[in-house]
């Protein structure tokens, strides 16, 4: 300790200075202390002299020069590229074609090009999962079982808490260079594939529990017997979507980045537009099979059995990526909650399929749902790419300081974002019209061909899709604010949301839908039944 106290003190305290020289060091002397040669010695100054002698008029006049120069270096530096852009310097052009690591230069009309195609491809997919919903509801494994209907909701929405989540995570690492180098791309997609089939296998062992809960919560019943068939049933349905939609994520967000199209843009429609119809078709199928061989004791639970022993190999392999090892400690109170969220989405669904006033509602279920999900995951997607782009987690930049922005400022600023908000929500109506025409020319005797459903309808798509698109925003903040990922956090929240409010919005329309319509004919009938 008494070396080091003495290293601490100032050279002044001690009487000492030394100056450079080419000859010995100072030697010891007999008692220990270090002896100075006379030629060596100088006079002690007072600690801080030279310093002292600046003033603020000299600091100022010493860094203003340095300054100014740099200053016009970086102006002519400015002038110069504003006049080559666009021209030849040396034989090449000063023109940015490509960004090797980065978000693509976009307008809102090439944004508006990318989303729109992917947009409408889903809209056919989801509009065939709504009219293959509208055929089962009719099947007897689905009269028998109504809990299947509320099941429904859920398992699809598994494509918003894990396929699009997948592909907003491999958009991130895609648009910020993580998967140009072959191995590391490797890593990405393995890992990532393997974490989807771990959430896949656990969710579809809760969604049966949360639909049994809430149908006997609703009936105040609870059947057993089905517990084995909805187990088995959501378990294989859940993982072999996930399979399926996560191959095809990772070959639409490579293929994507190869053609210089940005994945955020496209990947989550072009999942959502096979998600249903593939989900619901899975679904369909197996669990008629289990009807079917219900007098069969083993199958179901070795089918549950089965598919739970892979879940150690994919914790393996996911294992492999340190972020993916966070999400699988961290990520799972988001999609739970999302799965729950979605099953309250069900249950409304369940309560009105079957009522005359609500005809046509297993159509559109999946339509509204499906659209509401799709924008807010291209948004939070592109917020969430935006932000690894320009922050670091935890660390918000200036301009989005604002945990809760003002609405104006998320519609209406000139910021890419907003930008980006604005052309989703102006695709809200137009591609509710194309869904709707497609449908009463499909199956025009099955859905309400009223003006005021078709009014209610758009108004509640438009406030479904402009209350998630606000939401997103705040959510994505709060979540960087916490340094957590928006991508594995904000859209399972979101597409849960969005479901819930979407069914809920579509039944409300139905139900004032058929209001107005039975006011109207009650006011048609009592002039006519009055006396002459």
């Amino acid at each position: 300790m008494d070396g080091t106290e003495t290293r601490q003190r100032r050279a002044g305290e001690l009487g000492l200075r030394y100056t450079l020289s080419t000859g010995r060091l100072p030697r010891a002397s007999e008692d220990g202390p270090l002896s100075v040669p006379e030629s060596q010695r100088v006079s002690p100054k007072p600690l801080g002299t030279e310093l002292s002698r600046e003033t603020a008029l000299s600091i100022g006049l010493q860094v203003i020069v340095p300054f100014m120069f740099a200053g016009l270096g970086l102006s002519g530096a400015g002038i110069l590229l504003s006049y080559f852009q666009g021209k030849k310097l040396r034989g090449f052009s000063c023109e940015l074609t490509r960004s090797p690591c980065g978000v693509f230069p976009e307008t809102a009309f090439t944004l508006t090009c990318q989303i729109t195609v992917p947009l409408l491809l889903s809209g056919l997919g989801m509009m065939t999962a709504g009219l293959l919903m509208n055929t089962i509801q009719h099947w007897p494994v689905f009269m028998e079982v109504k809990d299947l209907l509320t099941l429904v909701p859920p398992l699809v929405g598994l494509k918003g808490n894990l396929e699009m989540t997948l592909a907003s995570r491999l958009s991130t690492a895609a648009n910020t260079g993580q998967m140009d180098d072959p191995r590391e791309q490797h890593g990405v997609i393995s890992s990532n594939l393997a974490l989807i089939q771990v959430q896949a296998t656990v969710v579809g062992f809760l969604a049966p529990l949360a639909a049994l809960l809430l149908g006997a919560l609703s009936t105040g019943e609870l059947d057993f017997e089905k517990v084995k068939l909805l187990c088995a049933s959501s378990v294989i349905t859940a993982f072999l979507a996930a399979f399926a939609l996560g191959m095809l994520m990772v070959c639409i967000v490579i293929g994507a980045r190869k053609l210089g199209v940005n994945p955020d843009n496209i990947a989550t429609p072009i999942a959502a537009s096979l998600g249903d119809l593939i989900t619901l078709s899975i679904l369909a199928f197996f669990s008629s099979f289990f009807y079917k061989h219900k007098d069969s004791r083993y199958l179901t639970p070795l089918v549950c059995i089965g598919l739970m022993a892979l879940t150690p190999v994919w914790v393996l392999i996911a294992r492999k990526n340190p972020p993916i090892v966070k999400i699988l400690k961290f990520g799972w109170f988001p999609i739970i909650l999302a799965m729950v969220i979605s099953s309250f989405g069900g249950l409304i669904l369940n309560k009105t399929i079957s009522k005359e006033q609500y005809k046509g509602m297993a159509i559109f279920t999946p339509i509204i749902c499906g659209v509401g999900g799709n924008l807010v995951a291209i948004q939070t997607s592109r917020i969430s790419t935006y932000l690894h782009m320009w922050s670091t987690p935890g660390v918000l930049p200036l301009w989005m300081k604002k945990f809760w922005p003002n609405p104006c400022s998320t519609f209406c600023t000139s910021e890419i974002n907003s930008m980006s908000a604005r052309v989703l929500l102006f695709l809200v109506i137009p591609g509710h019209l194309i869904f709707l025409y497609v449908i009463y020319l499909v199956e025009g005797h099955l859905v309400p061909n009223s003006k005021t459903f078709v009014v209610f309808y758009l108004l509640a798509g438009l406030i479904q899709v402009t209350i998630l698109l606000y939401l997103a925003e705040v959510m994505v903040r709060l979540t960087w604010h916490q340094a957590l990922d928006p991508d594995n956090h904000c859209i399972p929240y979101l597409t849960g949301l969005g479901d819930l409010l979407g069914t809920g919005l579509l039944a409300l329309c139905f139900l004032i839908s058929w209001l107005l319509s039975e006011a109207e004919l009650d006011g048609i009938l009592e002039p006519a039944s009055g006396p002459p």
